[in-house]
């Protein structure tokens, strides 16, 4: 044999070789077919993507990881593949061995035999799951924030009217509208800090009251619950407006008296309910204290909260005492499942 022949064909085994290196050792999972859709070749990349290992895979059809609804869409690439056409790559669906869904950008490349005839292709899938689950949590997101930016313009321009009617002293009446959009702000902030998802009603309760240092005079009690988001801006909205109230004439202005906040689950025939109250015990100098009857704070504790929570209120009176108690099915008020009893 000449010495360039050698050469050559050693070189050319040294290029396969590193091929082969390169292919086996991808991120990607690589897999080369014929032009009916039988797999000739699968990476260990393609294994720890799809489940099946090689032994599996090689002279099966490509269509063992291929959805049914999406059996079209690999006789359509074929077919396009046969022409010599140009395919761009794209995102689809593949099935793993165990069911389950994986998300590819799939890049697709025709292989020639020495006469320039093409004969097959080779195809290099990337799992992007991650990155399309994050595109739809921000979208997802987004519409969450422009739904609650309205929300939130709706009840502002309602605090404006509500404690217009409340109040004749422009000084009462610009610190009560401030006092009620940080509290709006308040409950927003914890939805936000918790990436829109559920916070825990005690920090959401703590977090309302501390505007009014109102901590020495308030009992809290109740198990671990992680509200959803509507639950957290309805119950922080009913919370300030209770301390609010009591500090123009209950516990928390004379600064003497007790507030129990406690709440609870239970079950009932219709299923889970939540439950929560509010006992204001004011002592001597509040013998007739009573809830908000009208107003903002009357709209908000009678109205406002307990039908965006499908829930009901029971509010009661009597000699050194004001009871507000609100009472709905669970599924309004609990980030599922992460709660606990």
């Amino acid at each position: 044999m000449p010495l360039g022949s050698f050469d050559k064909a050693g070189s050319e085994d040294i290029l396969r070789a590193r091929l082969a290196a390169i292919v086996e050792s991808s991120f990607d999972a690589i897999v080369s077919k014929d032009l009916d859709g039988t797999v000739r070749t699968w990476n260990g990349a393609a294994e720890r993507m799809f489940g099946y290992s090689a032994e599996e895979m090689v002279g099966r059809s490509i269509l063992t990881i291929i959805p049914t609804h999406l059996y079209d869409e690999e006789r359509d690439l074929l077919q396009r593949l046969r022409k010599g056409e140009r395919i761009e790559p794209f995102e689809t669906v593949r099935q793993r061995k165990d069911g389950s869904f994986v998300t590819v950008s799939l890049t697709i490349s025709p292989i020639r035999n020495s006469k320039g005839r093409i004969i097959g292709a080779s195809k290099v899938a990337r799992d992007i799951t991650s990155a399309k689950d994050r595109e739809r949590r921000i979208r997802l997101l987004l519409r969450e924030v422009n739904h609650r930016v309205k929300n939130h313009y709706a009840i502002i321009l309602s605090m404006i009217r509500q404690s217009r009617s409340e109040e004749t002293e422009p000084a009462v009446f610009q610190k009560d509208l401030e006092n009620r959009i940080w509290a709006l702000s308040a409950s927003h902030d914890l939805i936000a800090s918790a990436d829109w998802q559920a916070t825990d009603l005690r920090g959401l309760v703590e977090k309302q009251i501390a505007a009014f240092h109102a901590e020495a005079f308030c009992q809290i009690s109740g198990p671990g619950i992680a509200l959803a988001p509507a639950a957290i801006e309805n119950l922080g909205m009913a919370i300030h407006e209770l301390a609010l109230h009591s500090s123009k004439g209950g516990v928390l202005r004379s600064r003497a008296g007790t507030i129990s906040i406690t709440w609870a689950l239970a079950t009932s025939p219709a299923g889970l309910a939540f439950s929560m109250s509010w006992d204001e015990h004011p002592g001597p100098e509040g013998r007739d204290y009573q809830l908000p009857r009208s107003g903002f704070g009357a709209v908000v504790l009678k109205r406002t909260v307990p039908q965006a929570l499908n829930a009901k209120v029971e509010s009661a009176h009597g000699d050194g005492f004001a009871r507000w108690r609100l009472v709905g099915p669970a599924d309004r008020f609990l980030e599922w499942p992460r709660f606990s009893l």
